[in-house]
């Protein structure tokens, strides 16, 4: 009862009438600078920062979770209407809502990308507000172990993205480890894979570029090849027949909003995963569960949903060690963690009981947050449905302008820019030639986390592999790692797996 009480503290100090503009406020900029690719929501909280410094420290944590929760809605909007991210945690959103809108199901797509992402938040708040310590305790023996099994699990689950061409999708894998080792090296700091000593590779491949490249790019270099740039996106209405039908299809996504929501919010708490992993994975699990897996890819509401539950879900949950142990859970909670020491307040277990009224204001202000989210969000589906109606001839030049800035604002580099119309031209052959190129934009994001996991484990263990699958000392990266196994096998069993689990499956 207590919880409860505190919590409704929370909700009213987030509606009272300054904190709830700025909610509101926040959520409308969430949106903007989610669809826009290249910035994010890490991008936007950061420009954001200065302005809290005008207001007292309660509001200003709620203005800028209002923009982190409305940029992880806004991400689907442009990856639906242009199939570009318009962050990292849009990606997994492209490979079933492109195909949606271009089949003249955009409405379904944008609906489903929308309560996916409220039912996430939604189910993760309740889980911030009951279980927050325990949560933490559990996220704090994520070691390096754990975190490499974790890893390995998410490989795994690529495996069934890239159809039934086992090989190619293994193939497509290893290209994105290898360009994810470009750059410094995460321990010794010496160069790797320089070509040709050009100082851009320096950084690393941005993984923003090799997104907005292969699906910006790509995309559009595939579609005026297929339709010699002739094609006129549908012609849609927006009637409450539409609303209605948009609605009943996402009656058949049940199992795909508990994956995308718990599974999310699980990945979301670990320090440094956040939640691009956890819309990868979550895309990848529903996939192979699916009773239809091979209608992925080819636009099904679940496909949209799984991630989007989980990039909203994952957002709430990296807040979770931020507040009770001071560890930023994603790049954008190590933003507020940043701004938090700059207001005065010290994150860590004391806060809950020092700073009751800015730890409930933000608890409750995420509710009022995902509600006001998803209103704007179907309020403003016939905005975006426009983007549909415009000719692809005019509508491809607007795409090449995005994918550039959003190319270059991430480093502020012509290398960077160049790097993507090369990865547009790559992904355009590989497509051609019917390789996946999904899994290897989705390695080059956790190969870097992978990496350090794997390095770090194996100088504790000296060298040994063992580390991984010992119950004993690391009970939880062998469970993980086991899972992964039979993740990597289950494609293998395809058939025999169905046709075992059919009326499982039938009855999720």
């Amino acid at each position: 009862m207590e919880t409860f009480g505190l919590l409704l503290d929370g909700v009213f100090t987030s509606l009272q009438w300054f904190n709830l503009a700025l909610l509101i406020f926040g959520c409308l900029i969430g949106l903007f600078v989610g669809a826009m690719p290249g910035l994010g929501s890490v991008n936007g909280v950061a420009i954001l920062i200065p302005i809290t410094f005008i207001v007292p420290p309660t509001a200003a944590i709620i203005f800028l979770a209002a923009v982190y929760y409305g940029a992880m809605y806004g991400g689907a909007i442009s990856s639906v209407m242009l199939g570009i991210p318009g962050a990292s945690t849009a990606v997994a959103t492209v490979f079933d809502g492109r195909p949606l809108a271009v089949k003249g199901e955009a409405m379904t797509a944008l609906t489903a990308a929308a309560v996916g992402s409220f039912v996430g938040g939604t189910v993760s708040v309740i889980l911030f507000t009951l279980f927050a310590p325990p949560l933490a305790e559990v996220a704090l023996r994520f070691n390096a172990p754990e975190t490499f099994a974790l890893m390995v699990m998410a490989f795994a689950t690529f495996v069934g993205l890239g159809g039934d061409d086992i090989p190619k999708t293994i193939f497509s894998i290893l290209i994105g480890l290898a360009l994810s080792t470009i750059g410094l090296d995460l321990i010794t700091g010496k160069p790797r894979l320089i070509f040709f000593n050009i100082p851009g590779f320096l950084h690393g491949i941005n993984f923003l570029v090799l997104a907005i490249g292969i699906y910006g790019i790509g995309e559009m270099l595939w579609t005026l090849e297929e339709t010699k740039g002739k094609v006129q996106m549908s012609k849609l209405s927006v009637n409450m027949k539409e609303v209605g039908r948009a609605f009943g299809a996402l009656k058949k996504t049940l199992m795909a909003m508990n994956i995308g929501s718990f599974l999310g919010f699980f990945v979301g708490i670990l320090p440094a995963a956040g939640a691009t992993p956890a819309s990868l994975m979550s895309y990848g699990i529903t996939k192979q569960l699916s009773k239809n897996s091979k209608e992925f890819g080819t636009g099904v509401p679940a496909g949209v949903v799984a991630p989007e539950c989980a990039n909203n879900s994952a957002s709430t949950g990296s807040m979770l060690p931020m507040l009770t142990l001071g560890i930023p859970g994603s790049p954008t909670t190590a933003i507020l963690l940043g701004g938090m020491i700059l207001w005065g307040l010290t994150p860590g277990p004391l806060l809950f009981t020092q700073e009751p009224e800015f730890v409930w204001g933000l608890i409750g202000s995420l509710y009022i947050a995902n509600f006001f989210t998803l209103v704007l969000n179907i309020a403003l589906i016939p905005a975006f449905l426009m983007v549909l109606r415009i000719p692809f001839a005019i509508l491809a030049p607007v795409i090449f302008v995005l994918c550039v800035t959003g190319g270059y604002a991430p480093t502020q580099s012509l290398h960077d820019v160049w790097l993507m119309l090369l990865f547009g031209f790559g992904g355009y052959v590989l497509r051609k030639l019917d390789y996946p190129v999904a899994p290897a934009v989705l390695s080059i994001v956790l190969g870097p986390l992978a990496e350090n996991a794997l390095r770090q484990s194996l100088i504790l263990s000296d060298g040994s592999m063992g580390i991984f699958f010992d119950f004993a000392s690391k009970p939880i990266a062998a469970i993980i790692m086991y899972i992964a196994i039979v993740l990597l096998i289950m494609p293998a069993f395809g058939p025999l797996y169905r046709k075992i689990f059919k009326k499982t499956l039938s009855k999720a």
